[in-house]
């Protein structure tokens, strides 16, 4: 049977209509059924004995999959279903005049997916209070629900990542820190109790305080760099992003603080190490200019004098060659104490090279104090010092330069002095000397090197060393690098840093360079023939041989006289080489990959600053420079540099070698960070020809590790 729902006559209300409107605008049954429509919940209307439906709007209706008209005249349990009933069953039946009843449900949809409702029913009563029927409403939060728990799913997440990760997160609503992780508190050294409630600027040493207000106002989400004021006082620098995370109350802020303290000590050591010596911490020949200009601009203001000492240390190279570099290095590092300490804070005592050191006295009232702080060097040079067991003793070589007299430039100051320590070397070592105009001899003691020097190119009075490359997963060769020298007529055999930037200065380096290329792929080419060394060998190619000679062309014209295979040549080149020139550079270099030779970077991470170059530059290998190396495992510094370069190599995918290889735990090291290659002391010293060949053989005969371990 069909049934209406009652409904009051409208015009009972007296409403009033306009001149012109019929009432019958005013139908309550459309304008009933408009209001369902309209209601975002469903609404139906149940006869108070029998609970059945008079009436239901859409919603309502197919709450349970049904229809308008499907529903009418079925109970509130079948319209509503067996979930949304038991929610109301209980309250409706105890308290039937109630006039408010709700309840909470889940329930499957008709689709059979969870469904989040909450039921309402208002009692219905006539002028007397007697029960007419129950006003039904159903509101859907499914969506809310949905919304909530992803939210809630969200901040879980969250706060595992937050447990788990080692950056320190933190959570602030208007710069009032309401939670952090375990890293915040290890970051800052307080607990999180002490901390929350407080104000997260308060963490921040105050000259980092105004920019961060500002970038949390204004909901910034870039990175930038600040500190964080730990508890102990020190300051810790961090990077830091924060987001904006809106919420319906009131939005918070997260926050992500990253420690930087080993990047930022890998890059003030690499800012050291552009104007510091590496192995004596003393400022460079770079460094030591700008200062020296320093100087004798405040020795003019003062009308002062100032001194140039220019120092090399006597017989050095027999010290190096016969005890090794790693002793040879203990050595210059003493000697740099002592002249460290023999002179006050503000005099300048840097390195230039090799055995050669500088050191600048400034505030100077006459040559005599000149004159006594070089006897004093002379002195504390000279003391013995063991070295390895072995007592060792050294005299030093000083020349004098003296500003105004001898140079009011910088440069013309320092090469006087240099005159001058020749001069004392010719007069015997172990002494100083003033420079005098008549040391102009030193101009003659150049053409005589240059003589000399073109006389070996003449002759042919240079030899080739090689010194293995081992893979150091497992000891195998990987190649040599070939290191030249002069057999010098008075000095003997002299390394290459006493005589290559000489050669480059007087325009000699090409036909040096041109004979150890050749030399090196001949010699590479017979331990071939002897069925010993299918591995590839490493030429040096210097700046002026890069940007003058057409490389490529003698390159291939050499491969193809001594009848090597490209892929057992392998130039090296420094960074800075790259730079000068980029586009001929390139260029050069994809015509030696066309070739098929490889591509090395020696001394990698000592020159230029940018690392561009590496995705453009066709490069094989990255070769760490031994300053990084040389204090390896002791400095942590270190250590973070050479695992960078190894790490970018391996990205880049380039193979590492490890230069100045010295000690075991520096081998054990370069193995746990995935250093591909080796080369050093420690691995095997630097042989002549007839050396590597009888090398090899032992390596074929199984011998290697006890050569291996007298070479170290």
């Amino acid at each position: 049977m069909t049934q209406t729902l009652y409904m009051p006559d409208i015009s009972e209300t007296a409403l009033a209509t306009d001149a012109g409107h019929s009432s019958a605008a005013w139908d309550p049954q459309e304008l009933l059924q408009l209001l369902a429509k309209a209601l975002p919940e469903g609404v139906g209307y149940f006869e108070a004995h029998t609970l059945r439906c008079l009436w239901a709007n859409a919603l309502l209706a197919n709450y349970n999959g049904g229809t308008v008209q499907s529903v009418l005249g079925k109970t509130m349990a079948q319209v509503l279903g067996d979930s949304a009933w038991s929610a109301v069953r209980e309250p409706l039946a105890h308290q039937p005049q109630h006039s408010l009843i709700s309840g909470q449900c889940d329930q499957p949809s008709p689709c059979g997916n969870l469904r989040k409702s909450h039921i309402q029913l208002r009692a219905h009563c006539d002028a007397t209070g007697s029960l007419l029927g129950w006003l039904v409403l159903v509101h859907d939060r499914t969506g809310q629900w949905l919304a909530e728990r992803a939210v809630q799913d969200s901040e879980d997440r969250l706060r595992k990542f937050a447990a788990a990760t080692g950056e320190a997160i933190l959570f602030h609503r208007s710069g009032v820190l309401m939670d952090g992780n375990v890293a915040l508190q290890n970051l800052t050294g307080y607990t999180l109790a002490q901390m929350v409630g407080t104000s997260v600027y308060d963490l921040l040493p105050q000259r980092f305080q105004p920019s961060i207000r500002e970038y949390a106002r204004y909901g910034g989400e870039y990175l930038y760099e600040a500190a964080i004021r730990h508890k102990d006082g020190h300051e810790v620098p961090v990077e830091i992003v924060g987001k904006t995370m809106p919420e319906q109350d009131a939005s918070y802020r997260i926050v992500v603080l990253r420690d930087i303290t080993q990047r930022k000590k890998a890059q003030q050591r690499e800012a050291f190490l552009q104007l510091h010596d590496a192995l004596t911490q003393l400022p460079n020949r770079r460094h030591l200019m700008d200062l020296l200009d320093t100087a004798l601009a405040q020795a003019q203001r003062e009308r002062t004098q100032a001194a140039v000492l220019y120092i090399d240390l006597d017989h050095f190279k027999t010290v190096n060659d016969s005890l090794g570099h790693s002793t040879g290095d203990q050595l210059l590092c003493e000697i740099a104490r002592r002249l460290r300490a023999t002179v006050r804070d503000e005099d300048i005592v840097a390195r230039l090279n090799g055995d050669k050191f500088v050191i600048v006295l400034t505030q100077l009232h006459s040559r005599e104090n000149a004159a006594v702080v070089a006897d004093k060097v002379i002195l504390a040079v000279c003391q013995s010092v063991t070295l390895d067991n072995t007592p060792l003793t050294l005299s030093p070589s000083i020349g004098i330069g003296m500003y105004p007299d001898d140079g009011l430039e910088a440069l013309e100051l320092l090469r006087n002095a240099d005159a001058a320590m020749y001069h004392a070397k010719d007069s015997g070592r172990a002494n100083r000397q003033f420079y005098a105009p008549d040391m102009a001899g030193r101009a003659t003691e150049v053409l005589r090197k240059e003589r000399l020097l073109r006389a070996a190119i003449t002759q042919g009075d240079f030899v080739l060393h090689y010194q293995p490359q081992l893979h150091l997963h497992d000891g195998s060769l990987a190649g040599f690098e070939a290191l030249v020298r002069w057999q010098h007529p008075e000095r003997g055999l002299v390394g290459p840093d006493e005589f290559i930037t000489f050669a480059e200065s007087r325009g000699l380096i090409t036909p040096i360079g041109r004979w150890v290329l050749q030399e090196a792929c001949r010699q590479l080419k017979v331990w071939q023939s002897q069925g010993l060394a299918f591995v590839p060998v490493a030429v040096n190619l210097s700046a002026l041989e890069f940007r003058q000679r057409d490389v490529a062309a003698d390159i291939a014209e050499v491969l193809q006289k001594s009848g090597l295979e490209p892929q057992y040549l392998d130039i090296e080149l420094t960074e800075s080489v790259l730079m000068h020139n980029a586009s001929q550079g390139l260029a050069t270099l994809h015509a030696l990959k066309a070739l098929g030779v490889g591509i090395s970077i020696d001394d990698f991470g000592t020159g230029y600053s940018s690392l561009s170059y590496l995705k453009r530059y066709p490069i094989d290998k990255l070769k760490i420079d031994r300053s990084f190396v040389m204090d390896t495992p002791g400095s942590s510094e270190d250590v973070a540099i050479v695992t960078a370069i190894i790490q970018m190599g391996r990205s880049l995918q380039l193979l590492t070698v490890a230069e100045g290889v010295e000690t075991p735990e520096q081998i054990a090291l370069m193995q746990s960070l995935g250093c591909d290659l080796g080369q050093g002391h420690g691995l095997s010293l630097p042989m002549d020809a007839t050396q590597t060949t009888a090398w090899m053989r032992m390596r074929q005969r199984g011998e290697q590790a006890a050569w291996i371990g007298a070479a170290g």
